[in-house]
C-alpha cells in the first residue's frame, strides 16, 4: 500500500507537466516520416491585451496626438513602414523582417460584440467561437481532432508547463514542454521496477502512462541536444522559449504546430516604457528565430502568427496607460508569404465604437486562411462555419 501511495504521489508530479500525453514524442522515436508535410505554424500570444495603436503608430494622424498627449510617439521616434504608419521604436527586429518582405501586418482585426474581459476574450480567440457561444475545445485542438487519423501524425507543442485552451481538442491536445532537461530529470527519478502490475485497471493505465512518459522524456531530451543554437536570443524567459523551440525544430522533431506566450501587456498605468520593453523582447526574439531557421533552411516552411486577446482604448487614461479595448493588429511572418506589407492600412480614429477601434476583419478569417492555405485542412469544418480567406499565403 505504501508503495502504491508513493507511486501515485510521484506520478502526479510527472503528469502535471506532461498532461498525460507522452505517446506524442515516444511515437516519433519509432516512426517513419509520413503525414508530416514539412509545413509548421508557430503561434505567439501577447497576453494581457497589447496596445495596437502604439505598436503600429499612425504618426501623421492629428487625432492620435489629441487622444494620447503623453503616450503618443513623435514621427522622429517611430520606425517608418509607410508614409502614414510606423512601428514602435522597440521593434527594430520586426522592421528588419518587414523590410526583407517576410512580414504581413493586418490592422483592425477583431470580432462582433467584443468582450473586454481578459479571460472571456482570450477564450473567444482560443476557441474561435462567436462572442455569445462557449466552446470547450480550441481551434488548434479541433485541427488535431480532424487531422490526426494516425496517432503519430499532426502533433502540437506548447513551450510552457501547461497546454492552452487553443491546443485542446475532444480527442487530442498539444504536448507541453518547458525545459526538456528538467522534464527528463523529473521523470527518470521514478523507479518503475519497484511497482508491479496489478488487477487494478486505473493503476495499470497509470503505470503504462508513466513508462511511456519516461521513454518520451528521454527521447526529447536526447533530441534536444542534437542542435544547440549559436544565434543570440534575448536573455528572457520568452527569448529562451523561442530558442528552445528553434532547437527542437532544427533537431528534427516533427510537429505541425508550436505555441508560445509572452505576458505583461495589461498596461493600465505607466504604459509607454513597459510596452516598448515587451515589444522589443518579442521583436528581437522573432528576428533571432528567423535567422536561426533561415540558416538551417527551415524558414520557408514556417509561418508565424502573432495575436493578442484585444487591443486597448484609443484615448489614454489618467494613469498614463490604456484600458481594455477591442480591434487590434496581428502579425504574420515567414519565408513564403504571397502578400507582405500592410493590410487595412488606416485606422479610423474619427469613428470609434464606445472609444474603441472598429474591426473590419474577423480574426477567424485569419484562422481560416492559416488552416486552409497553410495547414491544408478543412477550415470550415474546424471553425464550424465559413469565413473569408485572406491573401497573405
Amino acid at each position: 500500500m505504501n508503495s502504491r501511495r508513493s507511486f501515485l504521489k510521484q506520478s502526479s508530479l510527472v503528469t502535471a507537466g506532461t498532461m498525460l500525453a507522452p505517446n506524442f514524442l515516444h511515437a516519433f522515436s519509432n516512426r517513419n516520416t509520413h503525414g508530416f508535410n514539412g509545413k509548421r505554424l508557430i503561434v505567439i500570444q501577447l497576453s494581457g491585451g497589447n496596445d495596437g495603436l502604439n505598436t503600429i503608430i499612425p504618426y501623421r494622424n492629428d487625432l492620435y496626438y489629441q487622444l494620447r498627449p503623453s503616450l503618443s510617439y513623435q514621427k522622429r521616434e517611430v520606425l517608418n513602414l509607410t508614409t502614414e504608419l510606423g512601428l514602435n521604436p522597440g521593434m527594430s527586429g520586426l522592421k528588419e523582417i518587414f523590410d526583407r518582405g517576410d512580414a504581413c501586418i493586418i490592422n483592425n482585426v477583431g470580432y462582433p460584440n467584443p468582450n473586454r474581459s481578459h479571460f472571456r476574450s482570450m477564450d473567444i480567440w482560443h476557441t474561435g467561437s462567436d462572442a455569445e457561444n462557449y466552446w470547450s475545445t480550441g481551434w488548434l485542438g479541433r485541427y488535431l481532432d480532424h487531422e490526426c487519423h494516425d496517432p503519430l501524425q499532426y502533433q502540437a507543442v506548447e513551450m510552457d508547463d501547461s497546454v492552452s485552451l487553443a491546443m485542446r481538442g475532444d480527442r487530442h491536445k498539444g504536448f507541453s514542454v518547458s525545459k526538456p532537461a528538467n522534464m527528463y530529470n523529473t521523470v527518470k527519478r521514478i523507479k518503475l521496477n519497484h511497482y508491479k502490475e496489478t488487477t487494478n485497471e486505473n493503476l495499470n493505465y497509470l503505470y503504462k502512462t508513466l513508462a511511456d512518459t519516461q521513454q518520451s522524456a528521454r527521447y526529447i531530451y536526447e533530441k534536444s541536444k542534437i542542435y544547440a543554437s549559436k544565434v543570440s536570443y534575448p536573455n528572457t524567459k520568452f527569448g529562451k522559449q523561442m530558442k528552445s523551440m528553434a532547437e527542437l525544430i532544427i533537431s528534427g522533431i516533427e510537429s505541425q504546430v508550436y505555441y508560445v506566450s509572452l505576458t505583461g501587456f495589461d498596461t493600465h498605468a505607466r504604459q509607454k516604457n513597459q510596452q516598448q520593453h515587451l515589444l522589443k523582447q518579442y521583436s528581437d526574439a522573432l528576428l533571432a528565430l528567423s535567422k536561426d531557421l533561415k540558416q538551417h533552411d527551415q524558414w520557408d516552411d514556417t509561418l508565424i502568427f502573432t495575436f493578442s486577446e484585444f487591443g486597448r482604448r484609443v484615448q489614454e487614461n489618467a494613469s498614463r496607460g490604456t484600458d481594455h479595448g477591442a480591434a487590434n493588429n496581428i502579425f504574420i511572418s515567414g519565408g513564403k508569404l504571397k502578400k507582405a506589407g500592410i493590410m487595412n492600412e488606416s485606422a479610423d480614429l474619427a469613428n470609434l465604437d464606445k472609444g474603441d477601434l472598429v474591426h473590419s476583419i474577423d480574426f477567424r478569417s485569419v484562422y481560416a486562411t492559416l488552416l486552409d492555405k497553410w495547414l491544408k485542412c478543412d477550415a470550415d469544418k474546424i471553425l464550424k462555419q465559413s469565413f473569408e480567406r485572406l491573401r497573405f499565403v
